[in-house]
């Protein structure tokens, strides 16, 4: 049965690099151990992918890469940018390396109003021939859709899923209010690792998931069980949690993937630092566990 881009685990990489430019040994060898535990979706050049800081040139290669190395498994790519020009050049390399589908958060240095953030999505999609993920990252944007935006944008033609960071206690109550105002269809997409298991067994769709692109057999087992009703897993992984909390999950996967030896030291671009000091042998000792194997 083909692959569901927005159903499951869709993993997000790394992109590695190697003195500042990218690994592409390093990418594609984590894009085989994905391939090979059988994710659902790959999530290429999203935040973990650091996609903010590559140029065109790069993300046009990482995505070929991407797509000729992931074999029946669906490929996803971020084409967020600060310009319109910029993000409509980057669909267009994205859709002409067969990429599955395409993912859009509202990048701006000035901070969209709600009309604006519409325009943005409105004149997008009418350039796609691939499903769009709407993604909802506060954290990172500084930008919050009304309940009302939400609905218009998913209303948009093309439109396939959006992907939220914000959840209330009540997961299963706000997925089945979402639902009724979205057009059947669009899928529900979580991304926060330590949330998204409890927001899978309360009906969201796909788990866009950080740890899933260094881990995905822990977060396959994790999705398959949430999906069934149990989301398993979350007590176990607390302190990777709790580091997650203290510095962000890229840092503390970079350092993971630094400690494992897929990826070489510094993994990020500059300025950006993967964890060190105490809570990186934090991690190499909760490593050790094997929890994460």
């Amino acid at each position: 049965m083909p692959k569901n881009l927005f159903q499951g685990l869709c993993a997000f990489p790394l992109t590695p690099l190697r003195d500042q430019h990218i690994d592409e040994t390093a990418f594609t060898a984590l894009l085989a151990r994905l391939t090979d535990a059988g994710v659902d979706a790959l999530g290429v050049l999203g935040s973990t992918g650091s996609y903010a800081y590559l140029t065109r040139e790069e993300r046009a290669r990482i995505t070929r890469l991407a797509v000729e190395n992931a074999g029946d498994t669906p490929v996803m790519v971020s084409i967020g940018a600060l310009r319109l020009d910029d993000i409509l050049y980057l669909a267009d390399d994205a859709q002409r390396a067969g990429v599955s589908g395409v993912m859009l958060a509202p990048v701006s240095y000035q901070t969209p109003t709600q009309d604006e953030a519409f325009r943005l999505y409105e004149r997008v999609t009418a350039a796609l021939s691939v499903p769009l993920c709407v993604y909802e990252n506060v954290p990172t944007t500084g930008f919050t859709f009304s309940d009302e935006l939400l609905t218009q944008v998913a209303r948009l033609p093309g439109v396939g899923s959006i992907k939220l960071n914000r959840l209330p206690a009540d997961k299963a109550g706000f997925a089945a209010e979402l639902r009724t105002r979205l057009p059947a269809g669009v899928a529900l997409g979580v991304s926060g690792d330590r949330q998204s298991p409890a927001a899978l067994a309360a009906g969201f769709d796909v788990w866009f998931s950080v740890l899933g692109g260094l881990f995905p057999r822990v977060c396959l087992a994790m999705t398959r069980a949430a999906r069934r009703g149990d989301p398993r897993g979350e007590e176990a992984l607390a302190p990777l949690w709790a580091l997650f909390d203290a510095h962000g999950s890229l840092r503390v996967v970079a350092a993971a993937a630094e400690i494992m030896g897929v990826a070489a030291a510094p993994a990020l671009p500059f300025p950006l630092q993967a964890i060190g000091g105490e809570d990186r042998r934090a991690l190499e000792a909760f490593l050790a566990t094997g929890l994460l194997s």
